[in-house]
């Protein structure tokens, strides 16, 4: 068994453990999947604390709003699987538990008058950054019962997050990190120490889950035993346990995905709390290939990049951007932008930028200073992150070109960006432009109707993503300058 004691090394190779591992279970069980779906006739309904949760999906509804004659329309809506963006990461810890449980006391309402069963599941990041375990608190309080198990599945394969061992890796390169020794785990507002999952819970949890009642689905279990080992462990342990997923594949999230759907047809009520891969899995959905932009991308004038995230990744994926010297960029003065004083021209010069470059066919970078400025506690962070966004909401606002697309690079700026510069109520995910990135096409009530909308994850690809994904966006050859 690969043992969880990796927690303590800063770096291995990722070829080291994984050629360690038992082969993956052979059987493709996206039919048993669906077939478990459409028995149930139920619709999982996906609570993403930030857009980026759309980035392993396609053909799917994003609904930005939760009021109950939405969600009734919606779960009439014969698709398995819809998004509801709540955007709580950016939130005060109370208030997302609040909000997460005004949204599922919605749907159970929307649910009762449909007569249409909701599985739901909290989508949060990769590498841990959320608020875990409030939001979960917020649904089962809506939902007026403990869930008998309480699923912990951080695995994202496009973005090489692996839980082995029961720890948490990110890859960078060649090498795979335990969570705790990068970047993410240092994040003003949601850091953490600990890289092994069974630790990780008791330590978010602060005193609220124990030890004890952590438990995990091995590897080895996962991959040697299959769909039918997991359920019998998950029907004979007792209930109100934490589960951690250990994945290292696509196969190895879909037997558990399996496993959980019986338990459920059995009884058993399940709650989620996932990263990106998982959803697919336990929705039953097809994978895609990446989209051309050729398919959905018209129009001849410059499109907009508005680049929030201020993580050490996007800063090296702007630089190669802005270092092939055909997209313009202009930077905006974070400290610049909590004066009141200063904020209105940094804004303004920004807009106008932005508008100016557009028309005349160019493509607009418009991105905030890479320091990162931290409040004096976590909520004061956030506030300061917020304020920060607010600003690029407002340059988007102020716009007065239609975008030929729009790259909103980071979650919370996506977000902010969709729901308040762009008024979005309803979007469909068209599918992943570069790994990991999906793109959205607009409904008709938003500012740009029909404009792509690239919600560009700040934790995800590497130096290159943000310059093929422009190149992809414009059809051309990798070979080829971006714009």
């Amino acid at each position: 068994m690969i043992e969880a004691a990796h927690n303590t090394m800063t770096r291995i190779l990722a070829a080291d453990i994984l050629r360690r591992l038992p082969p993956e279970w052979p059987d493709d069980l996206l039919p048993a999947i669906r077939a478990e779906i459409e028995a149930s006739g139920s619709k999982l309904v996906v609570l993403d604390d930030d857009p980026t949760g759309t980035q392993t999906v396609q053909n799917v509804t994003v609904l930005t709003r939760w009021d109950v004659d939405l969600l009734i329309a919606e779960l009439r809506h014969p698709g398995s699987t819809c998004y509801i963006l709540t955007n709580s990461r950016s939130l005060a810890s109370e208030e997302a538990r609040r909000l997460a449980s005004c949204i599922v006391r919605n749907l159970t309402s929307a649910s009762a008058q449909t007569g249409r069963p909701v599985r739901v599941l909290s989508r949060s990041d990769s590498t841990l950054r959320g608020h875990f375990p409030d939001e979960i608190e917020g649904i089962v309080e809506a939902l007026g019962f403990e869930p008998d198990a309480l699923v912990l599945a951080p695995f994202f394969l496009e973005g090489g997050r692996l839980t082995i061992g029961d720890v948490h890796y990110v890859r960078e390169g060649d090498n795979l990190v335990p969570a705790g020794m990068t970047e993410f785990a240092r994040d003003p507002a949601f850091g953490y120490g600990s890289s092994n999952l069974r630790e990780w819970v008791v330590e978010k949890a602060g005193g609220r889950i124990h030890p004890e009642q952590v438990d995990s689905l091995s590897l080895e279990e996962i991959r040697r035993a299959g769909p039918d080992h997991v359920l019998e462990r998950l029907l004979t342990t007792p209930r109100g346990r934490v589960w951690i997923v250990n994945a290292a594949a696509m196969s190895d999230v879909q037997v558990a995905a399996l496993a959980l759907l019986r338990a459920e047809r059995r009884g058993l009520r399940i709650l989620c709390r996932t990263a990106a891969s998982f959803v697919p899995a336990y929705g039953g959905l097809e994978p895609a290939s990446l989209l051309d932009g050729h398919s959905f991308c018209s129009g001849s004038g410059g499109g907009l990049v508005v680049v929030g995230s201020f993580v050490p990744r996007t800063t090296r994926q702007l630089a190669e951007l802005l270092s092939h010297g055909t997209c313009v960029g202009v930077e905006l003065d974070a400290a610049a932008l909590l004066d009141p004083e200063q904020r209105m021209h940094e804004v303004s010069k920004a807009g106008e930028f932005a508008s100016r470059t557009m028309a005349e066919g160019r493509h607009a970078v418009i991105y905030t200073s890479r320091q990162v400025i931290q409040g004096r506690t976590r909520e004061e962070s956030l506030t300061i992150q917020q304020t920060i966004s607010r600003a690029l909401v407002e340059v988007v606002r102020g716009l007065e070109v239609r975008p030929r697309f729009l790259v909103a690079k980071g979650g919370i700026t996506a977000s902010d960006i969709a729901t308040e510069g762009l008024a979005v109520v309803r979007a469909e995910v068209l599918g992943q432009i570069v790994p990991g990135v999906p793109v959205w096409k607009l409904g008709p009530e938003s500012r740009f109707p029909g404009i792509p909308l690239v919600v560009f994850p700040g934790n995800v690809g590497g130096p290159e993503s943000l310059v093929e994904t422009l190149r992809r966006l414009e059809g051309r050859r990798k070979e080829e300058a971006p714009c």
